[in-house]
C-alpha cells in the first residue's frame, strides 16, 4: 500500500518562502512519479510541479517556473517543494502524488493513482 506524507505549509507573507516534504512509503521499485498539486477554493486542482523518481528530471507549471524546485530523495524517500518569492495568488491547499505517469501527462492530476492528506499554504500581500 503507497502512502504519503505531508508536511511543511504554513502562512508566509508575500516574498517569502515555504518547503514543503511529501515521505512517501509503500513502492516497490523506483519507477514512479511524484507531483505537487494544488487547489485554491472555488477553483479546479492544477500541477504545480512534478518529477520522475529515477531520473529526477523535473517540470514545472508556467504559473511557478523559476520560483518553485521539486527534488526527490531517493534515500529518504521524500519529494521536496521549494518555494520562493511568494505571491498571494500562490495560496492554496497543496497535495503531494504519487504514480507511474508518462511525461506528458505529469502536471495532470487525474493520471496520479496516489496522493497525500494536503497541506494549506497562505500567502498575504
Amino acid at each position: 500500500q503507497v502512502q504519503l506524507t505531508e508536511s511543511g505549509g504554513g502562512s508566509v507573507q508575500a516574498g517569502g518562502s515555504l518547503r514543503l516534504s511529501c515521505g512517501v512509503s509503500g513502492y516497490t521499485s523506483g519507477d514512479y512519479c511524484m507531483g505537487w498539486f494544488r487547489q485554491a477554493p472555488g477553483k479546479e486542482r492544477e500541477g504545480v510541479a512534478a518529477i520522475r523518481a529515477a531520473s529526477n528530471s523535473p517540470f514545472y507549471a508556467n504559473s511557478v517556473a523559476g520560483r518553485f524546485t521539486i527534488a526527490h530523495d531517493k534515500s529518504k524517500n521524500t519529494c521536496y517543494l521549494q518555494m520562493n518569492s511568494l505571491k498571494p495568488e500562490d495560496t492554496a491547499m497543496y497535495y503531494c502524488a504519487a504514480g507511474r505517469v508518462e511525461w506528458w501527462q505529469l502536471l495532470v492530476p487525474s493520471k496520479f493513482g496516489y496522493w497525500g492528506q494536503g497541506t494549506q499554504v497562505t500567502v498575504s500581500s
